[in-house]
């Protein structure tokens, strides 16, 4: 076996998320969630099928209405509406 198939089978069993998967939302796309967590810049972090979204201003444990502004391959940023 060649150093790259093992490295490339350990990825796929270590459990880790592929970041390869469509993202759940799109841009301009209005969702509703709870935050569940506070990210180190500040930010709420709430999930969406597992997908992570950022909300600036929003605080733990809120449920909040967002429109999504970006949406990148491993995570998306919101705003509040």
């Amino acid at each position: 076996m060649s150093y790259s198939y093992i490295q490339e089978k350990k990825w796929q069993s270590s459990g880790r998320p592929r970041f390869n998967v469509k993202a759940p939302v799109e841009v301009d796309e209005e969702c509703e969630s709870e935050i569940e967590d506070i990210s180190r810049r500040g930010d709420g972090i709430a999930k969406i099928e597992g997908f992570v979204i950022f909300v600036p201003n929003a605080k733990q444990g809120e449920h909040v209405k967002f429109k999504i502004t970006r949406v990148g391959n491993r995570f998306a940023i919101g705003e509040l509406v």
